[in-house]
């Protein structure tokens, strides 16, 4: 679902490039409490936090490629560490519990606070990490992610974990991918496509994946965004179904010290594929690293030309 070009140099607001050839050596593994990573390029840790998948294995073959390939254009100035949630988690599991197994992981590891980078799912046990455990994040990032799911995006990932449970993974396919889309008519052909790879992506999922989305059924962290105090920028779609316009713009107004990047007429998917996305996100960090601590409360909204292959 991600499609990042690493061959092609492009820039954003916030003046950051990508490269072409990310240096440094990939690694692969676990980090301290179990929590499956892969790591490639160099420079300062950025981690991030991967959406919702089928399981919380660490990817081998063409998914680990494909993962790989969409982490290279960060990993020209950055090291980036992606990791995903531990395996084998308990039925009743709470974003809060991800979080704090993560902060654990990343207080053995790096011993310093990191820039975070959290998408879809993962964006939520960011938010949840930043809350609970400041001392472990930096940076934050938050892409196609807010402080509770919208109603759509509920209803959607429930009804894919009961497809999932009647072992029906056609039907769990079409419905999370018909969520990707930003129009009736990319919904539709979204779905078709859900239901064609649904047995190969959800045939096989774990109860881990259940797990995540009932956790992330329950997160509501409204009331504790203040807590947050990481500078902060949140990056979301004008037409992303699972969540809305209101609920980013409502993440990033309560967070004291953040940034908003709402793209215009884009997707939960289509954000996470937007040529601007890359740049914007090294971009603020680089930003950051000349002038930190930008003035607190400075909310700011940057409307991109809509894509209309996304309609």
């Amino acid at each position: 679902m991600f499609d990042h070009t690493a061959s092609t140099t492009r820039s954003g607001p916030f003046g950051a490039r990508t490269g072409t050839r990310p240096p440094g050596t990939r690694m692969y593994g676990r980090l301290p409490g179990g929590l499956p990573f892969l790591s490639l390029g160099s420079g300062e840790p950025l981690v991030f936090l991967p959406g919702l998948g089928a399981h919380n294995e660490g990817p081998v073959g063409m998914e680990r490629w494909a993962q790989a390939l969409m982490l290279e254009p960060y990993a020209h100035s950055r090291r980036v560490w992606w990791v995903n949630r531990r395996p084998g988690l308990a039925p009743d599991a709470t974003i809060a519990d991800l979080a704090g197994e993560l902060a654990g992981a990343l207080r053995r590891q790096f011993g310093r606070p990191v820039d975070v980078l959290g998408m879809s799912t993962g964006g939520s046990v960011a938010l949840q990490l930043a809350v609970d455990h400041p001392d472990v994040v930096k940076r934050l990032i938050i892409v196609s992610a807010a402080y509770r799911l919208g109603e759509r995006g509920r209803n959607a990932q429930r009804r894919v974990a009961q497809e999932v449970q009647a072992e029906r993974p056609r039907r769990a396919g079409a419905a999370a991918f018909a969520m990707l889309g930003a129009g009736p008519a990319s919904r539709r052909l979204l779905g078709v496509l859900g239901w064609l790879l649904g047995r190969s992506m959800y045939g096989k999922a774990t109860p881990d994946m259940i797990a995540t989305i009932r956790a992330e059924d329950q997160l509501d962290l409204r009331d504790r965004l203040h807590e947050i105090s990481a500078p902060t920028l949140v990056i979301g779609g004008e037409r992303d179904a699972f969540y809305s316009e209101q609920l980013f713009t409502q993440t990033a107004a309560l967070i004291p010290n953040s940034q908003l990047l709402l793209y215009e007429g884009q997707s939960h998917m289509g954000t996470s594929t937007s040529r601007d996305l890359v740049s914007d996100v090294l971009g603020f960090l680089d930003a950051q690293d000349i002038a930190p601590g930008a003035a607190p409360g400075r909310s700011i909204r940057v409307s991109r030309r809509r894509d209309r292959a996304t309609d």
